[in-house]
């Protein structure tokens, strides 16, 4: 199905790029019924797992996408979390705690996997056209749309149009740099080899991931799916890179913790760097940088993929809805107000955690090890450090909102198992519909005269589901709702609050320019 957009462009959206960022737009703009075309320079998957985990949020996104359940099938889920000391000591052990999202809190998996999962997804849509070994040479927009200059296997340049582009075409982004767009930040010194290696003979607690860290050289052992198994290791100065990655050379490497070369066997080996990078701007008039593109930050919390499905889930609807004349282009520019806080924090929790692992100094790693431990015994003590230093929740302080703001505003709203008017036990999402709607707690008794919109009325646990009302099975909704003062609330397509009141008012009007369609996305 074609949108309003550009007269004179040939497609809605075009994608610079087919990495879990540009897969994961795709299929999120192919199922609102988008006209999409992807440039990706390679012909095949990437082989090299780079990624190893994801958590409850990206999978509630690629849940709109309809494959979150199919991906699930290739993850490991509900694993632990230690950091150890040089002797294999615990000092603090952590279970990330659900936050509500509707998926186990950290999941590991294997990114090859993981793409093709999501390529099968686009291919599902006549409207996604995906040209493989074709590379953007430039971009050139007017005030109606973006030229690409395009090379592809026969040789020859062509072009294609567009109404807007989204680059995520890697931290080496091609288009940021014609752009002119900076990437500040810095290189670390250290380089780290990454070994991927096929499990021949499970060890005890191969699968739970630890952080080893020994001062004389720090190590990532961490689970994967389908038989893998990742290892990250420092190179230290008197190492010799190439021989870093041999099969000799990793087994001498894993040998220290019991893994002998019956146990694994080397798959594939690279060296590489630490970057913490962004962006100066996320959006250059018609074209928006996404993923790596974008950002990039150190590994240490399993964030970098994750960042980048955060960006298109934030951006592709609000295309959507602009291109459908919804909402006016300057919506557009709410992409940055909400991304870039969330990726500058997740950026400085990443060093963070990453400052403990690799710690050298040896007063320090002595103190870390004599007093984390203590601490871990403290009740709470690890909540609060999943709550301050690991990942943080994606909540907007800005962007698009109405003001004034409430207690509620910024916030997803939590994704429980409800029992929708025609009985089905499904998660929340599956009945919000992916457009805008409004959520009621018990009651619609107050008009909401300025809001044209779908609407939904949560009633409590036992109730007898009916038209128009979603049954707060697992008794989650409800109390949200109250702990936050609304007694309604506005959700964007997302399910984020975008206004919300209490008993007996009016929510703040729509945004400006306001003109939404009243069928609801399947």
């Amino acid at each position: 199905m074609r949108a309003t957009g550009s007269q004179d462009a040939a497609y809605d959206v075009a994608v610079i790029g087919y990495g879990p960022t540009g897969v994961t737009a795709a299929n999120l703009l192919g199922a609102r019924g988008l006209n999409v075309v992807v440039l990706e320079r390679d012909a095949e998957v990437y082989p090299r797992a780079r990624a190893i985990s994801t958590d409850e949020e990206v999978m509630r996104i690629w849940q709109r996408a309809g494959l979150a359940e199919r991906l699930k099938e290739d993850m490991l889920a509900e694993r632990p979390v230690d950091f150890v000391d040089a002797r294999g000591r615990v000092f603090i052990r952590a279970c990330p705690t659900p936050r509500g999202h509707g998926h186990a809190p950290q999941l590991f998996l294997y990114q090859p996997a993981v793409e093709r999962v999501l390529r099968e997804g686009a291919a599902r849509y006549p409207n996604v056209t995906v040209l493989p070994r074709h590379e953007c040479l430039g971009v050139r927009q007017d005030a109606e749309g973006v030229d690409l200059t395009v090379a592809g296997p026969a040789g020859a340049p062509d072009r294609l149009r567009a109404s807007y582009v989204i680059a995520a075409d890697g931290g080496a982004s091609r288009t940021r740099t014609q752009l002119g767009v900076g990437y500040a930040g810095r290189t670390y010194e250290d380089r780290w080899v990454v070994v991927d290696t096929e499990m021949l003979r499970p060890w005890p607690d191969h699968d739970r991931l630890r952080f080893r860290c020994d001062p004389a050289r720090p190590a990532v052992d961490c689970p994967t799916p389908l038989g893998h198994h990742r290892w990250e290791f420092p190179v230290l100065p008197a190492d010799d890179e190439d021989h870093l990655t041999t099969e000799e050379a990793i087994h001498a490497l894993v040998a220290r913790y019991g893994i002998g070369p019956d146990s694994i066997r080397s798959v594939r080996a690279t060296v590489y760097s630490h970057h913490v990078r962004c962006a100066d701007r996320f959006r250059a008039g018609r074209v928006f940088l996404a993923g790596d593109a974008a950002h990039a930050m150190p590994p240490w919390i399993g964030q970098g993929m994750a960042a980048g499905v955060r960006d298109v889930g934030n951006l592709c609807w609000k295309l959507d809805s602009v291109l459908r004349g919804e909402l006016p282009a300057s919506v557009l520019d709410s992409y940055e107000a909400e991304r870039r806080p969330h990726v500058v924090e997740v950026t400085r929790r990443a060093v963070f955690v990453g400052r403990i692992i690799t710690e050298r100094r040896r007063p320090l790693t002595w103190l870390r090890d004599s007093v984390l431990p203590l601490l871990n015994r403290v009740p709470g003590f690890t909540q609060w450090l999943q709550d301050s230093h690991w990942i943080p929740v994606a909540r907007y302080d800005t962007g698009l909102q109405a003001r004034p703001r409430t207690r509620a505003s910024g916030c997803q709203v939590p994704q429980p198992r409800v029992t929708a008017s025609d009985g089905r036990h499904v998660r929340l999402d599956e009945v919000l519909g992916g457009g805008w709607l409004l959520l009621h707690a018990r009651t619609a008794a107050t008009p909401q005269p300025r809001w044209n919109v779908p609407s939904l009325t949560v009633v409590p646990a036992g109730s007898r589901p009916a038209a128009d009302t979603v049954v707060d099975t697992d008794n989650i909704l409800l109390p949200w709702l109250a702990a936050h003062r609304a007694a309604t609330v506005a959700l964007r397509p997302d399910a984020y609050v975008y206004a919300a009141a209490s008993a007996g008012a009016e929510l703040p009007p729509p945004p400006a320019g306001f003109a939404p369609a009243l069928v609801r996305l399947p």
